[in-house]
């Protein structure tokens, strides 16, 4: 059995998670959240033992059925929010996030599913329809335009949803 790098403590909640940047056609891939109205990128937690780098590369390949390739790591953020829904409801949450702009060919579009693993709308937004959608966390579609450019790691300390 594989284990996620993360711990609850009292009311705290604490994970390590990866997340992909996957932009095709103009489009960038999002999951549609079943609990609240807003959208979040494609990842997951990250196993023990495991790589950054591999982990964002299975969580795409088990959530969407595409081997996207993680090309650089783009956004390193310090989250901190109040947990709405599920385990995490109420919750003091604190996640390290690694996000990574990702690749993915014609050939591997063709085996994007249209929902997650755990039964979640996969959409693909147009890159000017992010500015105006619920995004989680925020800075993803304040900063979309310079992640998605750059070829540089840039860190991000994410506080607004406490």
């Amino acid at each position: 059995m594989k284990y996620d790098c993360g711990f609850t403590k009292d009311n705290y909640w604490y994970r390590y998670r990866t997340g992909a940047f996957l932009v095709y056609d103009n489009k960038m891939l999002f999951v549609k959240s079943s609990i609240g109205e807003y959208y979040y990128l494609v990842g997951g937690g990250v196993h023990l033992g495991e790589t950054s780098k591999k982990c964002v590369e299975r969580e795409v390949l088990e959530e969407t059925g595409m081997k996207a390739k993680a090309c650089h790591l783009s956004v390193v953020c310090e989250n901190f929010f109040k947990g709405y829904g599920g385990i995490i409801d109420g919750k003091d949450c604190h996640t390290i996030e690694f996000y990574y702009y990702m690749n993915c060919s014609d050939e591997e579009i063709n085996h994007c599913k249209t929902q997650t693993d755990n039964g979640e709308e996969l959409v693909w937004l147009l890159l000017d329809e992010v500015k105006n959608a619920v995004i989680k966390p925020a800075f993803i579609k304040e900063k979309l335009h310079e992640i998605i450019s750059l070829v540089q790691t840039i860190h991000i300390i994410e506080e607004r949803d406490r």
